[in-house]
């Protein structure tokens, strides 16, 4: 009998062909709807194999709902919301995707700096509704990015690197803060600037998140932190949604303590925040930052290429809890 494979959205069709050479292959067809843990449980419980996406929460329920499960295959990063303990109790491979959406995300995140900047959103609504205010009305008079400071929380690592070239070429001034700071040649090489923390945040006209989401970055940044925020500061946030207290967001854009916000991640995906829904100083989308085609096709064949690993009795490549295997070889 062929391995039976479950894939929680539509990925990539050429990723799905190769699949349906090696299985058989069922798949939910709306991209639009994230699974329910029902739903994901009767999958597990019909299949030998999940394919599964971001959004998806494949607890120790959905484990447990078949014995025989052969391996859980995430098209994440990092496999959060994922019971890695409970599958590596049942010695159920778990596969990630590596460290590729870098410029993706970063190009998605300066696209966001400069939507909620210069209004960009605003004026498309407006236009839509036949308001057109002129080409130099006060209308929409936003702020300008050129020769200004953008502070990168996190700033180090991949994405913000990524982001303070894109900074660069605004003639930007790129302030970071991280845990631990980088060398000088480092900082040299990449052209930023450690500060402290609270001072980064005083200092900086563009806040821009990057910091992996542990038990010390959530609510990194609350209602302390937007008030050492300049009142003309933009919050930007493409790493993950509970870094920021969105509730104390919410109240610092209500009050004109900080100008506006740039979001693609929320504290409880899907869930958004209701008040920031209503705000136009904020443009949200909803967790794109790896919506780009070609690379999305990529991801999707490194996924292919893991459960076909799984499929042959070899060691995926990309396993996040190889002691099921035992020894290293």
């Amino acid at each position: 009998m062929r391995p039976r494979i479950f894939i929680t959205q539509p990925i990539a069709r050429s990723a799905i062909e190769r699949l349906r050479g090696v299985a058989d292959v069922d798949l939910n067809p709306d991209t639009a709807h994230i699974m329910t843990r029902d739903e994901l449980c009767a999958a597990a419980r019909a299949h030998d194999i999940l394919f599964c996406l971001l959004q998806d929460r494949i607890d120790a329920e959905v484990i447990a709902a078949n014995s025989k499960l052969r391996a859980i295959a995430s098209m994440k990063i990092t496999p959060s919301d994922i019971d890695v303990a409970a599958a590596t109790a049942r010695r159920i491979p778990v596969t990630v995707i590596p460290p590729i959406v870098t410029e993706a995300t970063a190009d998605l995140h300066f696209g966001l700096l400069i939507a909620v900047a210069r209004r960009i959103v605003e004026g498309d609504r407006l236009l839509r509704a036949g308001v057109f205010p002129g080409g130099q009305s006060m209308h929409l008079e936003g702020a300008a990015m050129a020769g200004k400071t953008i502070g990168l929380i996190g700033g180090g690592g991949r994405i913000g690197r990524a982001v303070a070239r894109r900074a660069h070429g605004f003639s930007m001034k790129v302030l970071y803060w991280g845990p631990r700071r980088k060398s000088e040649g480092e900082e040299r090489e990449w052209g930023i600037t450690y500060a402290p923390f609270d001072e980064l945040l005083a200092e900086s006209d563009f806040v821009s998140v990057h910091a992996p989401l542990d038990s010390a970055t959530h609510h990194l940044i609350g209602a302390r932190e937007l008030g050492l925020m300049k009142s003309t500061a933009f919050l930007v946030n493409t790493a993950r949604g509970p870094i920021i207290d969105e509730k104390a967001l919410a109240r610092a854009l209500s009050e004109g303590r900080i100008a506006g916000a740039g979001l693609d991640v929320f504290e409880r995906e899907p869930e958004v925040e209701p008040s920031l829904l209503g705000m136009r100083n904020v443009v949200l989308t909803p967790h794109l930052g790896s919506a780009v085609a070609e690379l999305r096709d990529s991801m999707a064949h490194i996924v292919v290429d893991n459960i076909i690993a799984v499929l042959e009795g070899r060691r995926p490549p990309n396993c996040c809890n190889p002691e099921i295997y035992g020894a290293s070889p």
